[in-house]
């Protein structure tokens, strides 16, 4: 009780002194935290770590899949299985990636293919207790990496679709292709990748010398370039070989389209495979390039594009068909488009591909199982044209036209087909047909369309449809269009279900297309308009060709366009089309003119429903000719893009003056976002935004509102008034009842007060900008300062380093000069080494000489009854009498040296 009455009086004591010392509130205060904080750390220094594990992998592939699936990462394993087969297939994946998880199906089903030949095999390299994870240090996912008898990783990098991927592994498989006769020949000279050929003779020895290297430089081309764009074959006959004009067996040849082919330099460069394939990279020929971007946003395109005119072709490619009837043609195109000598291998090459498409052509008119073509396609290959027929007498007033078709029937497969659309040849055998029983198709007047079909003469399988209806000769040709004719009718009367394109609708007449086609050859080399062709498939890149102006509901995707950002022109191919030889001929030719005939094809958005609830009209391409350049409006136009900051907040400002113009029927206030639409070069602008006024029945005086004018409302109104000569004198408030000028002027008087409230701002800014200006001013002396004081340090290091110099080069004359004098002493003191030498085994000579002469010496005068010790004595003279001779003689030679 004593205890707890003494600490009670010592809490009020000290209660009592804080309250007389704040100061010490403060500081129990940092005592009390300190302690709390000090206390928490070790309660959690004391707790344990409780993390949770991940989950254990599971498998990637099903239990039922052909595809070995490692799924925690043992990387060890994979040389266990890889002597099973002699080619292999790892797939690298992370169980969470998208692109793995989508690859997964296609490589199931190439899996499922190759099963009896190739072996795959699947990594989980995302498990961290995995080995794979620990050694492959992968960046991305998934890796397909392919070996070939122990060659390799060659790492695919091509689209992940099973027929890329399986035709890949094809040609890891067999890189080589066996040539054995001419026909082979010629049909792997005609392809458009460059071909690599060597002759061996397999007679003597299965794997003649040289077959090998070969081999692994067509591996070593596969994992340079996963799209094989060069091709290598083995001739393994003498004739076929001597067809090139190769003779020695072991002969590496290139061949070349346009330029000379080449033979592997053996006297330059050793036959290896890395030399050879080298050596072909860097001496192919490539007049076509396929082009496969990495997603939408790779960078690709924009790269080709800038090495200048492209020629874009998009359409389904299957790289295992056998057959790729559209490729040939486009290959045809290519080599005649870039023929500028009139190449001998060229020609061939073209005679072997007419050649082909006649072959096929019989074969496909020999079929015995002819099926209906689909109403699409039937569709797709007719071609239209519309005759005038004359006039039944002179008198008469009526008149005769018709609408000649040309129409493919049954008996054609569509694995080979050959859809030629508007062929000139064609039209011109079914106007020769039309001619000669135009008696048929007279009338003298007829509301009605009668049609009837005429066979053809020149192919059993094509017929010609004519329809022909009677007109008044006299309607103005001007209004009327050849397809309007009928189609308005028929749309009512249901005799024809499809809108077939004209030969009118092209861009050129009739006689220039036709004319055309026969000047495509070397048509590279005779205009400064070369075209780049690039080929792309529309499988896997049909969003580029939307982006492009193909149509994304089209039911074949085909499409076609010339893009040239030097000249900033963009053309596309009619896509009532088809995409075949002549239409790639004709769009080539078209462009090549030195007056293109072709349209600039013009980006559009879509246009805005319920426009006139707007306050603001929005243009797009097709309406700016109906809106803009309406001779009876006055327009002002704002250019925006939704990504111009600036844009957007200029927009309470159009409106406002758009609720200022809105009764008045004179004038129009539109915006256009310039992202989505393209207009003609005359109305385009270098900047945004930009406002530009659009004056009534004098669109060509449009003007510009001032850029150095602040963009108010105000300021707006006057620049409308002031270049509008029917509004000078009209008044916008005029039309607006006493609620709107008073809500004008209570927003006029709100604007004035943010004006007043912005000025004052601004003038507090300039007050902050001048003292900031001060300050720099005096930051600017002492730099000033301190600049001319480092450049007085500078001359004065500069004057020590040049000291420091002459120093230095005095130090390496004496360096040298020592340098001298020491390999004169050297030579002194090996010279004297040499002398002591042979002094010294005079010496020993003169030492073993003497003693023999003191032997003959003592038997002489020494009778044999002399005591042995005095013989021992002499010999002890004479070694003291030769050491004291030495000594003098070696002191004798001490001053020389």
């Amino acid at each position: 009780m004593i205890r707890l009455q003494r600490h009670w009086l010592w809490i009020s004591h000290t209660v009592r002194q804080m309250a007389r010392r704040p100061e010490y509130v403060c500081g129990a205060v940092a005592v009390i935290c300190t302690l709390f904080s000090l206390s928490l750390r070790l309660a959690l220094s004391r707790a344990k770590d409780v993390v949770k594990m991940a989950p254990p992998p599971v498998r990637f592939f099903s239990p039922n899949s052909p595809v070995i699936d490692l799924y925690m990462g043992q990387l060890d394993q994979v040389e266990r299985y890889c002597h099973i087969s002699e080619v292999y297939v790892i797939l690298f994946y992370a169980p969470w990636c998208g692109e793995s998880i989508s690859v997964r199906g296609e490589i199931d089903q190439v899996a499922v293919k190759l099963r009896d030949q190739v072996l795959f095999i699947a990594v989980n390299c995302w498990w961290h207790q995995g080995k794979c994870r620990k050694q492959m240090n992968l960046f991305y996912y998934p890796v397909i990496h392919l070996y070939q008898r122990r060659f390799g990783p060659i790492e695919y990098k091509g689209p992940l679709t099973s027929a890329y991927i399986h035709d890949f592994i094809r040609r890891v498989m067999s890189p080589l292709q066996y040539i054995a006769t001419h026909s082979i020949l010629l049909n792997f000279l005609s392809h458009y990748e460059p071909g690599v050929l060597g002759y061996f003779e397999f007679n003597s020895s299965p794997q003649p010398p040289g077959y090998l290297t070969l081999y692994v430089s067509a591996l070593h081309a596969l994992k340079r370039d996963y799209q094989g764009t060069i091709r290598f074959g083995v001739i393994t006959s003498k004739q076929v070989a001597e067809r090139i004009s190769v003779t020695s067996p072991g002969t590496i040849y290139m061949h070349r389209h346009f330029n000379s082919s080449i033979i592997f330099p053996r006297e330059v460069l050793n036959v290896t495979a890395v030399n050879i394939y080298s050596w072909a990279f860097e001496n192919r020929e490539t007049f076509m390039y396929w082009l496969r971007p990495h997603g939408s946003k790779s960078l690709l395109l924009n790269n080709e594009l800038k090495k200048g005119p492209a020629l874009l072709l998009f359409f389904p490619f299957s790289p295992l068909a056998e057959k790729q009837p559209l490729m040939k043609e486009i290959t045809e195109v290519a080599l005649k488009y870039h023929n500028c000598n009139n190449s001998k291998s060229v020609q061939r090459v073209l005679q072997y591909m007419e050649e082909t498409n006649q072959v096929d052509r019989k074969d496909q008119t020999t079929d015995s199982f002819p099926r209906e073509v689909e109403p699409f396609f039937q569709m797709r290959k007719s071609c239209c044209n519309t005759i005038m027929l004359p006039q039944w007498n002179r008198i008469s007033r009526t008149l005769n036209i018709c609408e000649l078709c040309i129409n493919q029937t049954v008996g054609i497969r569509l694995s080979v087909i050959h859809l030629v659309q508007c062929n000139f040849i064609e039209m011109e055998a079914a106007l020769d047909s039309f001619y000669l029983r135009e008696h048929t198709f007279f009338h003298q007047r007829s509301n009605t369309v009668e049609c009837s079909n005429i066979l053809s003469y020149y192919s059993p399988f094509n017929y010609y449809t004519v329809c022909c209806r009677t007109f008044n000769s006299l309607f103005k040709s001007d209004q009327v269009t050849p397809s309007e004719l009928f189609f308005s009718e028929e749309q009512k009367s249901g005799v024809m279900t499809h809108s077939f394109p004209h030969v009118e609708d092209r861009v050129s007449t009739l006689l220039e297309l036709h004319r055309s086609q026969s000047h495509i050859t070397g048509l590279s080399c005779n205009t400064n308009k070369t075209l780049n062709i690039y080929l792309m498939d529309s499988n896997l890149h049909w969003r580029f060709a939307t982006r492009l102006g193909a149509n994304e509901s089209a039911q074949v995707q085909e499409f076609a366009t010339i893009i040239d950002l030097l000249d900033e022109v963009h053309y596309v191919l009619d896509q009532r089309q088809i995409l075949d030889k002549s239409s790639i001929e004709n769009i080539i030719t078209n462009y090549s003119r030195t007056y293109s005939p072709l349209s600039r094809h013009l980006i559009a958005g879509t246009k805005s429903q319920a426009q006139e609830k707007y306050l603001i009209t929005e243009v797009t391409t097709q309406t700016f000719d109906n809106i803009v350049l309406d001779a009876e409006k006055n327009v002002l136009l704002l250019y925006y893009t939704q990504w111009c900051g600036f844009c957007t907040a200029l927009n309470h400002v159009f409106i406002q003056v758009a609720r200022l113009f809105h009764a008045n029927d004179g004038i129009i206030i539109a915006r256009i976002n310039v992202a989505k639409n393209d207009l003609p070069w005359e109305y385009m602008v270098d900047q945004l935004p930009t406002v530009l006024f659009f004056p009534s029945k004098r669109k060509d005086l449009s003007v510009k509102y001032p850029e150095a004018l602040p963009f108010t409302v105000p300021n707006l109104v006057r620049f409308i008034l002031s270049h509008s000569t029917q509004l000078v004198h009209q008044d916008p408030f005029q039309s607006c009842n006493p609620d709107c000028i008073q809500k004008a002027a209570e927003l006029q008087k709100d604007r004035i007060s943010q004006l007043e409230k912005e000025l004052q701002r601004l003038r507090a800014e300039m007050q902050v900008l001048h003292q900031a200006e001060k300050q720099l001013a005096l930051q600017l002396s002492a730099t000033r300062q301190e600049e001319h004081q480092l450049k007085l340090h500078n001359q004065a290091l500069e004057e020590k380093n040049e000291k420091l110099k002459s120093h230095n080069e005095k130090l390496q004359d004496l360096y040298n000069l020592r340098n001298v004098e020491l390999a004169k002493t050297a030579e002194k003191l090996s010279e004297i080494t040499a002398v002591s030498e042979k002094l010294l085994k005079e010496n020993t000579l003169l030492k073993t000489y003497m003693a023999s002469i003191e032997e003959l010496l003592e038997e002489s005068t020494y009778p044999p009854s002399t005591p042995v010790r005095a013989e021992e004595e002499s010999p002890l003279t004479s070694r003291s009498e030769n050491n004291a001779e030495t000594e003098s003689f070696s002191c004798h030679d001490t001053p020389t040296l």
